[in-house]
């Protein structure tokens, strides 16, 4: 890892300030997935570049370039652009995308779990560490730069489906009724390698990190307190705790119980009342979220602007980061990110 000296705290901290739950002078926003698909630019660089979605992750100088690209929207955080499967090639579990994530050999048996095998993230994930540097010397003076990790469960959906999930893992969830004792093998493994892929993102240059449940909405809760919840608190547990860190447990209305991970920053969706979350938890973590996505891809501009102007007055200025319920859907017209954009950007505190 190169040792030269990394800019500290970003001019526009807004984003770590909400982190640590203290008023703002507006709110901060940055979007999931802002970085790729519904970005006009990036279009233009995929065609550019002609490399599959796979080798692009691994183009340290590529991925800098597409993360860079939301800096003109205005956006007050960069997400490095990578996917959550990543740290699964060299554990074992290889992918590409053709379009979407495809793995050669699902997850089936115990000697497959077996078989994964832990590794030295610098070594083999070099290109992470590389891209977070690039961010924090080309735009870490002047806005926080963001890491990310899937959490355990999320990434054994995929393994065991062989792909995307989806809204009905058929597979991945008669896998966790019929070998629970497996799937937790499978989850401990992740959950180590999670914790040492978010240390080295820190180590490389994160400002903040977050965990993404991006299954969470595809569990009964008892199946989420299981499978889910003790490994989302044995990551937050054992990672390094100098940086922000926010769980997003995608439309998991318990509240008190995501909090009990140890996350300082809450990402809720739409099941959960902002303002009732602020006036409960507010005193004990900060919140992000929660405009809908489907609304910002359906709009009109005028909803865009309601919408934004709620979930900044449920917020309160105070320990809040706009974003989305979820990631930014492929068909959002790209005038609408904007508009949200701009939209919170224009809301500023009356001291």
């Amino acid at each position: 890892m190169n040792d030269t000296p990394l800019p500290s705290v970003p001019k526009n901290d807004l984003l770590l300030r909400a982190a640590r739950r203290e008023r703002t002078s507006r709110t901060p926003v940055w979007l999931m997935r802002q970085a790729g698909r519904t970005d006009p630019e990036y279009v233009r660089l995929r065609e550019r570049c002609g490399l599959p979605l796979h080798d692009m992750f691994r183009h340290a100088d590529l991925a800098t370039e597409v993360s860079l690209l939301p800096r003109r929207m205005g956006v007050d955080a960069l997400i490095f652009f990578q996917d959550i499967l990543t740290p699964l090639a060299p554990l074992g579990a290889p992918f590409e995308f053709v379009p979407g994530p495809v793995f050669a050999e699902p997850i089936r048996s115990a000697s497959q779990v077996q078989r994964l095998q832990f590794y030295d993230i610098a070594d083999e994930l070099p290109f992470v560490g590389r891209i977070l540097q690039n961010l924090r010397r080309e735009a870490g003076a002047e806005l926080p730069i963001l890491g990310f990790a899937g959490a355990p469960l999320t990434l054994a959906f995929f393994m065991i489906e062989g792909q995307s999930p989806g809204s009905d893992p058929t597979v991945a969830r008669r896998f966790m009724h019929e070998q629970p004792q497996l799937l937790h093998r499978l989850l401990e493994k992740l959950s180590r390698l999670t914790v040492d892929y978010l240390n080295y993102q820190i180590a490389s240059g994160a400002h903040a990190v977050q965990l993404f449940e991006s299954c969470a909405d595809l569990l009964t809760p008892d199946e989420y307190r299981e499978f889910a919840h003790p490994y989302q608190q044995q990551i937050f547990a054992t990672m390094r705790q100098d940086v922000p860190r926010i769980l997003f447990a995608k439309e998991q209305p318990d509240v008190g119980l995501m909090i009990q991970t140890g996350a300082e920053v809450i990402s809720v969706g739409n099941c959960v009342d902002l303002a009732t979350a602020r006036h409960q938890f507010g005193d004990r973590v900060a919140l992000q979220g929660n405009v809908d996505n489907q609304l910002l891809v359906a709009g009109p501009l005028e909803a865009i602007d309601r919408a934004v102007s709620v979930c900044i007055t449920a917020g309160d200025h105070t320990g809040h980061i706009l974003n989305l319920n979820h990631g930014l859907l492929r068909n959002t017209p790209y005038d609408h990110i904007l508009q949200l954009i701009h939209s919170c950007r224009q809301t500023i505190v009356n001291r």
